[in-house]
């Protein structure tokens, strides 16, 4: 795969890697694009197929892994979420930084390609901040908020392995957070922004 080096970012729900990402976007138009993950779970309200997700069936999920349609994919919460080949080379291919929001699993599993992208890890400062922003959002029931805690107490440990990432971000406050994201990342938007003069 050709273009830009593309950015893996993980880190549990609720560390803030959404509102990182947005005012990125923001920050920098034109310099970032998002691979659409696919996913067996329904939309959320305001989701859009093939723009938040790519909404498909389990039937088709495991189709697309059978023929290794996916560079990453993982099961949470009784529901599957993967990246598609295409849809990164689809962002590579508009000379674009290709983000992909990945969970620990999916890290793991792109490590073993042959990708070559940046690595990081956005974390809440405490479980116990992270669990009062997911108790704020009223998105979960409390059996589905009590398996993502669990699932962010591993991802909190396994970040701290050596190796597994390039940069790991406490997001304990946003301003510092963003700046740190953004110096990671500056030399890769400049090559982009280069390209486009």
């Amino acid at each position: 795969m050709s273009g830009p080096r593309p950015v893996v970012l993980s880190g549990p729900s609720g560390a803030g890697k959404s509102t990182l990402l947005k005012r990125l976007m923001k920050e920098y138009e034109g310099v970032f694009g998002f691979s659409v993950s696919h996913t067996t779970r329904n939309p959320r309200p305001g989701e859009e197929n093939g723009k938040d997700y790519h909404f498909v069936t389990r039937e088709k999920m495991r189709e697309g892994i059978d023929n290794s349609d996916f560079i990453e994919n993982a099961e949470f919460s009784g529901n599957m979420y993967g990246t598609s080949k295409s849809s990164i080379e689809d962002v590579q291919a508009q000379n674009l930084i290709c983000i992909l929001d990945v969970d620990i699993q999916g890290v793991n599993n792109i490590k073993k390609t042959d990708l070559n992208p940046i690595y990081i890890s956005i974390q809440p400062p405490s479980m116990e901040i992270l669990e009062k922003r997911l108790r704020e959002r009223q998105t979960e029931t409390e059996e589905s908020l009590q398996k993502r805690l669990e699932a962010a107490r591993i991802d909190m440990e396994l970040s701290k392995e050596t190796g597994v990432f390039d940069i790991v971000i406490i997001n304990d406050d946003l301003e510092g957070a963003y700046e740190k994201l953004k110096s990671v990342l500056i030399e890769e938007i400049e090559k982009v922004q280069d390209s486009k003069k």
